[in-house]
């Protein structure tokens, strides 16, 4: 068991001023692995007065310098990886060879797409007799999840570095050893003292007092929707800058003439990832009605062939916890007492692994659109099966939700599926067995949240827009 006893503030290792602990442990076993500081608005404060202190300095270094610091750190998570991934797979149970190309591969990939970004600060353009360039916001607060703790820690923290900004990070209680290995790389990496400051810590304590905090400017979080209409409340009293990537309940569209065995078992494969932990799953199938039983046939098949636990063919592995396995335990009750029908997996553990906190991948049919588990997202591996008449009918299906996240389109071809994409409301849609993108925007409309994260607008979330208006030249 590797304990980290203390917290990163100001280029230093320091002591936390609460004499507290947080347990770390492995979902597989549900042993005990680490142990790190539950961190006080006290040490936010230490941490926020040394970002405020490093932010003029960060904010005028030069663009090239920039980029070349986000090169060495890509760099050096690169040299680092397989610690990455086993901090990564060892906190939140993602099985090791999945963990790898899942959640570190990305998250380098992205840093060194963020240098190409560092330039945005330098650019100004000119709108008749005015100029308009974009400046950093200032210190950020970051609050990230558990389920792609790695993923998220990059997209706020490489995205903000690019911009000049300063920053806090409290990472999730549950996973924050990758965050430990980050702030070493970082500091090998040779940013300045204060600009990265890492306080692990309670929602309730750091999380709330980051939020509080009138010297932090903006505050980025991810996690679910409930949590995010907490956390701006919190901000409102500041006015800070708030960004959130949300909840979701997306849905994915499968028309008749496309490759139907390809597009149900994507399907099934996007849902069982990660144990149904992410937000973008796609966790509502639209079939058409006539063809309902033959995509309950394709599903039943692979879903045969899905392995859980943790060895080199595991697909799935467990839930982050068991506080998480219960609520996906509490959900599959839900659908069977609301009348769906159960297709596979359901209630309880998969034979053979009595530790750890495994649970069954589950398929629901009979599903209609004002259940709850076809409104509420349930995060872990259940998919609902939901059929459809005709096209407008499953467009007006899909966009029955709270939700907009993510979505997904299988069609014959990709105008023909870009055409139902455009009528989703949604910030993402994955076309016809598409993947993630770095390069490309991610966020969501209604209560998925606000802002993006990647890409240059990803960058531009940790920007103000400065305009200056030219008087006539002096004679």
């Amino acid at each position: 068991m590797q304990n980290h006893n203390k917290i990163y503030i100001d280029g230093r290792w320091v002591e936390s001023a609460s004499p507290d602990w947080l347990e770390v442990t492995n979902p597989a076993t549900g042993a005990l692995v680490s142990r790190v500081p539950a961190g006080t608005p006290a040490d936010v404060d230490r941490a926020v007065q040394a970002a405020v202190r490093a932010f003029d300095g960060w904010a005028i270094t030069p663009a090239d310098q920039r980029r070349a610091l986000l090169l060495r750190v890509a760099d050096l998570m690169e040299a680092r990886k397989e610690a990455l991934v086993d901090a990564v797979s060892t906190s939140m149970g993602c099985p090791r060879h999945i963990s790898g190309w899942l959640h570190v591969e990305g998250p380098i990939e992205a840093m060194r797409l963020f240098a190409d970004h560092a330039a945005i600060t330098g650019e100004t353009a000119e709108h008749g007799h005015s100029l308009v360039w974009r400046e950093p916001v200032g210190v950020c607060g970051f609050i990230n999840p558990w389920n792609y703790p790695l993923h998220q820690f990059v997209g706020k923290v490489g995205a903000a570095l690019a911009a000049g900004c300063t920053m806090v990070t409290k990472p999730s209680e549950q996973t924050p050893l990758q965050d430990y290995l980050m702030a070493e790389i970082l500091h090998q990496a040779g940013l300045p003292a204060g600009v990265f400051n890492l306080v692990p810590g309670r929602g309730p304590e750091v999380g709330q007092a980051l939020c509080e905090h009138p010297q932090v400017d903006m505050l980025s979080f991810t996690g679910s929707t409930r949590a995010g209409i907490e956390i701006a409340r919190a901000c409102a009293p500041t006015v800070k800058r708030v960004t959130q990537e949300l909840g979701g309940k997306s849905p994915f569209i499968i028309t008749d003439d496309c490759d139907f065995t390809a597009a149900v078992r994507y399907g099934v494969d996007d849902v069982m990832l990660n144990s149904g932990q992410t937000c973008t799953a796609l966790t509502r199938m639209l079939v058409p009605a006539s063809r309902h039983d033959e995509a309950l046939e394709i599903i039943r098949t692979r879903v045969a062939e899905i392995e859980v636990g943790t060895g080199p063919n595991a697909f799935m592995g467990p839930l982050s916890s068991e506080r998480q396995w219960q609520q996906v335990q509490d959900y599959i009750q839900v659908g069977l007492d609301e009348g769906a029908s159960l297709v596979c997996g359901g209630p309880g553990k998969p034979d053979g692994l009595p530790q750890g906190f495994f649970a069954r991948p589950t398929v629901f049919a009979g599903v209609s659109n004002d259940m709850r588990i076809a409104r509420e997202e349930i995060f872990g591996p259940v998919l609902c099966v939901i059929a459809y008449d005709d096209l407008d009918q499953a467009v007006s299906i899909a966009n029955d939700t709270p939700y907009g996240l993510s979505s997904g389109v299988y069609a014959r071809n990709h105008e023909e599926a870009l055409a139902i994409a455009r009528r989703i409301r949604a910030g993402l849609c994955f076309v016809n067995g598409g993947e993630f993108n770095y390069r490309a925007p991610f966020g969501g409309y209604k209560q998925s949240g606000n802002g993006r994260e990647f890409s240059h607008h990803g960058v531009e979330e940790f920007t103000e827009l400065k305009s200056a208006q030219l008087g006539a030249p002096a004679a």
